[in-house]
């Protein structure tokens, strides 16, 4: 009988998260351009975006602020510039990996959480030697947009009930 126990566990999310850092790379390879706001659709992913159009699981990633703060711990660096982890949006304030196949909205949005976002071996190219292994464990998570609008910075990030 524990499963309803857990079930009503992790529909719970008081927590809610905001953005903090949008980037968007406008060609294979190139740095993220960091944006304010940027429109999002099933269709698309994020607008302007090199992979808009393609992979359906990976139209967007996002990552935690606290994380970019731990993989800069491990790094001995005093801070990372999120561009460098090639994720799409930072939040703070929000566990994402709790949001593991759920559905939240990010401004006018509705994503659903895909899976994981692990680390490619660019990371050690971007970070450093160490990187890819520092970023191990906190990559992040990817999604897929359910709904689309726009997200800003400063948007809020809350679990869709």
């Amino acid at each position: 009988m524990e499963e309803p126990q857990l079930k009503a566990l992790m529909d719970q999310m008081p927590q809610k998260g905001r953005v903090l850092w949008i980037g968007i790379r406008p060609a294979r390879r190139q740095p993220p351009i960091a944006k304010q706001y940027v429109e999002v659709s099933p269709e698309q992913g994020l607008h302007g975006d090199h992979y808009a159009g393609s992979s359906g699981k990976r139209q967007v990633t996002l990552i935690q602020a606290e994380h970019l703060d731990v993989v800069a711990s491990i790094l001995g660096l005093p801070s990372l510039d999120p561009a460098l982890t090639r994720r799409n949006i930072v939040v703070r304030g929000i566990n994402l990996i709790a949001l593991k196949e759920r559905r939240f909205r990010i401004g006018q949005a509705l994503l659903e959480a895909t899976g994981p976002c692990v680390p490619c071996s660019r990371m050690e190219e971007n970070l450093g030697p160490g990187g890819y292994n520092a970023m191990r464990g906190h990559g992040g998570i990817t999604a897929r947009v359910i709904e689309g609008g726009i997200i800003r910075v400063g948007d809020e990030v809350q679990l869709f009930t």
